[in-house]
């Protein structure tokens, strides 16, 4: 067997396609269908940061972002670990190969194939790490913003000012949402051990419960009201 098999590249294939197209996926059916999780609540974080500008005492406000920013926090840590195991086993040479295959239900036909399933999901929670990283940057952005939220101002002058916000807070929670994603994909990746249908598999189970929660589940269909309550 070769270093990638025809079925090998089709599943390595199928994963980079459905890893790196889900967002514009996502956003079509959310340009097309609406009802769309991530879309839905830029229209609550907005009305958020239009309550948190007219609002005397923010504390609240500060409290809820900062647990936000401490999930972040963890599972920004929690990636990292991953990432030194999965660098520790890549690096681990022709003894941790030799471990590796010598389970049954791993399929591993060279070191290189070995390496190379292993470097996948490296990467999957490298491009998951950073952007928890930007995440957390961008919250830090967003509580300096809660701090200069004027104290006498127009309705006009805070609606507007909390428009802004949520330019930044937006952004920031949308990573954080890709960063948490990275592990669903880091799984489907990881599949790839146990075979080329296996990854397959996965990968499509991987993007249809992520579909799914982000438009059939009940937290997305309470969303969509919530929008369309607040719209309305």
């Amino acid at each position: 067997m070769t270093l990638l098999s025809p079925l090998n590249f089709a599943a390595l294939a199928f994963f980079v396609i459905c890893w790196l197209g889900y967002q514009p996926i996502l956003r079509t059916l959310a340009h097309h269908r609406g009802g769309v999780i991530n879309t839905d609540m830029t229209v609550i974080r907005t009305a958020w940061m239009r309550n948190m500008s007219a609002r005397d005492n923010r504390f609240m406000d500060g409290q809820l972002l900062g647990h936000a920013l401490s999930s972040a926090s963890f599972f920004a840590s929690s990636n990292l670990i991953l990432i030194a195991a999965i660098a520790s086993g890549l690096f681990g040479g022709e003894r941790t190969f030799r471990s590796a295959s010598s389970l049954v239900v791993l399929q591993t036909s060279s070191r290189l194939l070995f390496e190379g399933q292993l470097a996948l999901v490296l990467v999957t929670l490298a491009r998951g790490l950073l952007d928890f990283m930007w995440s957390i940057r961008q919250m830090n952005y967003c509580l300096a913003a809660f701090g200069a939220s004027p104290l006498v101002a127009t309705p006009e002058q805070q609606s507007h000012y909390g428009d802004i916000a949520a330019r930044l807070l937006n952004p920031a929670l949308s990573s954080f949402n890709q960063g948490v994603r990275a592990y669903y994909f880091a799984l489907a990746a990881a599949a790839w051990l146990f075979g080329p249908v296996a990854c397959i598999g996965v990968t499509t189970g991987a993007m249809a419960l992520l579909l799914w929660r982000q438009r059939r589940s009940r937290a997305a269909l309470a969303i969509a009201d919530l929008r369309k309550l607040l719209e309305g």
